[in-house]
């Protein structure tokens, strides 16, 4: 196992000090930023609230007030956070590539359906909350917003700052918002397996929790937005996770825990046993629009029929791809 994880964390002999440095700093700031930064933006609050400059708190809570629907109508994307150099040395850590296999029209809108969510959501991110794999200059004329779950956009300072990155709530309002835009160019990012796809994120998974998860395909229809198929190979080789079996006491007390706190609970651990991930390529592959007609009220029929289409294409974009990115051929996606 040691030699596996010195193997997976160790850099090419070409690359300098500096450079593996600057990569792992990006790597651990981003980690921060996703288990503990809300925490500590929360408490400084209190802290300001707490002392003199109290009224600097104050002034802000009166404009979060003002500001409390942002996250539901299309977020607060800043170009220049999306451009920080952080984020190379963020993408060149694994490294993770952006791959395209065909053009999008920047006239419509598309709902993008990234497999598998991974532990933390890695690919996604880095593909599709900064521009440090080219979104932009792949697909021009097209905004990813990536949907995260409504309750992190509660939280003072830290909901500021995602939003930067082009993040916005989950919630179907905020998505039909992005989707109802006359002028087209807008993509909804969103990890169909949700949070529970989280537990079964192990190295050599292939496991999508995606046979009941229809709501995506029908806000799809709702809105006439194309749907795109997305994968990113490596996402489940980024960390160990402690055994959870489905049916074990790990697993029950995760799904337990699940709808009370919103979030999923996976244990995991990086090279030698820190939250940092091991070193390993992540390739996200978009692949061809679905298209879609705008139908008001879709019937569950025509919701089925939608879904089925998605499944096959996604199935279809991994058994393409695979080869090129290290899945044996006798390996395929385990739907659930």
């Amino acid at each position: 196992m040691v030699a596996r994880e010195t193997a997976l964390y160790r850099m090419p002999a070409s690359s300098s000090c500096l450079r593996q440095s600057l990569q792992v700093f990006a790597v651990l700031q981003w980690v921060f930023s996703f288990l503990g930064l809300a925490q500590v933006c929360l408490a400084a609050l209190i802290l300001v609230l707490l002392g003199r400059a109290w009224i600097l708190a104050v002034l802000y809570l009166v404009w979060l007030y003002r500001d409390r629907n942002t996250p539901w109508e299309g977020g607060r994307r800043s170009a220049w956070v999306r451009n920080w150099a952080i984020w190379s040395h963020f993408r060149d850590y694994f490294p993770i590539s952006l791959v395209k296999t065909t053009e999008l029209d920047p006239s419509r809108n598309y709902v993008f359906g990234i497999h598998p969510h991974g532990v933390m959501v890695i690919g996604a991110f880095s593909n599709f909350c900064t521009d440090a794999t080219g979104f932009s200059h792949l697909f021009p004329g097209l905004r990813p917003h990536l949907l995260m779950l409504p309750c992190w956009f509660n939280l003072p300072i830290f909901r500021d700052y995602i939003m930067c990155a082009g993040l916005v709530s989950s919630d179907k309002a905020s998505a039909s918002y992005l989707l109802s835009r006359p002028q087209g160019g807008q993509v909804a990012v969103l990890s169909v397996g949700g949070p529970l796809e989280a537990l079964e994120a192990k190295p050599g998974a292939l496991t999508l929790r995606i046979r009941n998860q229809k709501g995506f395909v029908k806000l799809a229809l709702e809105h006439g937005a194309s749907l795109v198929p997305v994968f990113s190979f490596g996402e489940n080789e980024l960390f160990q996770q402690f055994p959870n079996p489905p049916g074990s006491w790990v697993r029950r007390a995760q799904e337990g825990l699940q709808p009370l706190l919103r979030v999923a609970l996976p244990l995991f651990r990086g090279p030698w046993g820190l939250p940092l991930p091991f070193r390993s390529p992540i390739h996200t592959v978009v692949g061809a629009p679905i298209p879609v007609q705008r139908i008001q009220r879709p019937s569950r029929e025509q919701v089925d029929a939608l879904h089925a289409i998605y499944v096959e294409r996604l199935t279809q974009l991994f058994e393409e791809h695979k080869a090129r990115y290290g899945v044996p051929a006798n390996r395929h996606l385990l739907l659930i």
